[in-house]
């Protein structure tokens, strides 16, 4: 989903989420993963509660402002968050994915104005890297 290149990612945390489909060896894409993993910009209580609704495993680290403000309710303030470390860890794979996208100076710097034409740009690197990697496993 694209959006303004000034728009924050948080607020499209849900509608991202409607959209995926994970691939499975036999039958239909599942629209549930078993959990998501995200960074700390996605642990608000909103999000953490659509992936409650839909049981889905959150693992999202906690902000410490969060977490001191939960503290001074006290028992009000529910129990601390927790998240798998390890999962947390297999994050980083998406994040240099993200960093091979963004290597390519048009999609880092958004130079294209119009959705459509950013959007080609990011197909036409996402297709270099996937050439690339073929090339690599093939020789």
């Amino acid at each position: 989903m694209l959006t303004a290149g000034q728009a924050a990612d948080s607020p499209q945390f849900v509608p991202v989420l409607g959209r995926v489909r994970v691939r499975v060896p036999v039958g239909r894409p599942r629209t549930r993963p078993d959990a998501v993993a995200a960074d700390k910009a996605y642990s608000s209580r909103g999000n953490r509660a659509h992936l409650r609704r839909r049981g889905i495993k959150a693992v999202i680290p906690e902000k410490r402002e969060q977490a001191a403000n939960r503290k001074k309710k006290g028992s009000a303030g529910g129990r601390p968050v927790s998240h798998d470390a390890d999962l947390y860890k297999e994050r980083n794979t998406v994040e240099r994915l993200i960093n091979k996208l963004k290597a390519w100076r048009g999609v880092a710097t958004r130079y294209d104005k119009t959705p459509a034409s950013y959007l080609a740009g990011l197909h036409l690197r996402a297709s270099m890297i996937w050439v690339k990697h073929l090339s690599r496993t093939t020789t």
